[in-house]
């Protein structure tokens, strides 16, 4: 078994990192900003009970500190959280990396670019290194057939060119310039 200090964030843990370097917070805010109403929540939600134990193992790795403990609305106390600069430095690399399946675009992409809209954080590096890691995505569907009596493989085809034609979109490009193949002469020529 992994350690819990070596193993990968997970995406509410990047989640929640990334609330907590926008602006301190107590551990209320940030499920609140991860419940399916939120900012966040309404891509990638958590409970409370999870977010409590994501700022835990923040905690624990150093990402997070502790600041003085202060009176909380209810009664009782509350202690707010802000980003270290290992928190900061390691949230900027995760927030540059694209993701590995198309699959995570759903997820973890859309979790990444709304931390850097939040952030105040140009997405474009993002965009573009998304866009080259899925370009051989694109060509291989480019040139296949997609066998239609396959469920799978039909709906492979329709989302990896959904998701070319939201990342050129993201990236200013033109509707129809992009890898999707949408409106380019090669496939329309033919009328089809």
């Amino acid at each position: 078994m992994t350690a819990p200090r070596s193993r990968p964030l997970l995406l509410g843990e990047w989640a929640s990192l990334g609330i907590v370097a926008q602006a301190d917070a107590h551990g209320y805010t940030v499920a609140r900003r991860l419940a399916p109403d939120g900012d966040i929540g309404r891509v990638w939600s958590v409970s409370r009970a999870l977010t409590y134990r994501a700022l835990d193992h923040l905690l624990e790795r150093g990402l997070v500190r502790e600041l003085a403990a202060e009176p909380g609305i209810a009664g009782g106390m509350r202690t707010p959280l802000a980003v270290t600069a290992k928190g900061r430095r390691a949230l900027h690399a995760w927030l540059a990396e694209p993701v590995a399946h198309l699959r995570d675009v759903r997820t973890e992409l859309l979790v990444k670019l709304q931390l850097c809209r939040n952030l105040g954080i140009d997405p474009a590096p993002l965009v573009a290194a998304q866009r080259l890691h899925f370009a051989p995505l694109a060509a291989a569907r480019r040139t296949g057939e997609v066998d239609v009596a396959d469920p799978v493989a039909l709906w492979r085809d329709e989302y990896s060119t959904a998701t070319m034609r939201f990342l050129a979109r993201l990236a200013g490009d033109e509707p129809g310039a992009d890898e999707n193949g949408a409106g380019s002469p090669d496939l329309d020529a033919d009328g089809g």
